[in-house]
């Protein structure tokens, strides 16, 4: 039992840091979106919004430093920027 995570640490060991900080910073940005659609119409809609702008400025940045990697990491962040602003844009909820 005490082998078992010994035999992932070269899994773990080859795993960019780099490619693990630009994920994270496209699932804060996904995080971020999701908030600002489930604060709305409360008292923290506002800075939610904040945070939203401020997450789409990170991930829109990041996908300029991802085109550095390859096109698919360029077209991945673009692929969030692009959930990340339907999230917030899109409502399927029925016009009254």
């Amino acid at each position: 039992m005490l082998l078992a995570p010994l035999a992932l640490m070269p899994l773990f060991a080859a795993i960019s840091p780099l490619a693990c900080a630009m994920t994270g910073v496209q699932i804060l940005g996904l995080i971020a979106a999701g908030m600002v659609r489930m604060a709305e119409g409360t008292r923290h809609e506002r800075a939610c919004q904040w945070l939203l702008v401020f997450a789409l400025a990170a991930v829109g940045g990041l996908c300029g430093f991802a085109l550095q990697f390859g096109a698919a990491a360029g077209a991945a962040c673009a692929v969030t920027l692009t959930v990340m602003t339907m999230i917030c844009v899109v409502d399927f909820r029925p016009a009254v």
